[in-house]
């Protein structure tokens, strides 16, 4: 399963570190990312793939809350099928 990943906060130093060397603990594959830094916030959204992951996707979600909380940021994760069906007529 696939799903979107977005990171945002105050930009500072190791956010990109944190949450790419968590999924690569989880062995969640990095498909696409896109990032920038608006005005002094870091943006960062990203599709992963997470059928490898060491945990199921409810742990996931918490484990990456947590890290949002320690690094600083909001992150958030959220399958790829919700977004495909929201924008479905």
């Amino acid at each position: 399963m696939r799903a979107i990943l977005t990171t945002i906060g105050k930009d500072k130093t190791g956010i990109i570190a944190g949450v790419s060397s968590y999924l690569a603990q989880n062995d969640i594959n990095i498909v696409d990312v896109s990032q920038t830094i608006m005005d002094g916030y870091f943006t960062m959204m990203m599709m992963v793939d997470v059928d490898d992951a060491a945990a199921d996707f409810e742990k996931l979600t918490q484990e990456l809350d947590a890290l949002g909380t320690k690094l600083g940021v909001d992150i958030n994760i959220r399958n790829q099928e919700m977004y495909d069906a929201m924008h479905q007529l």
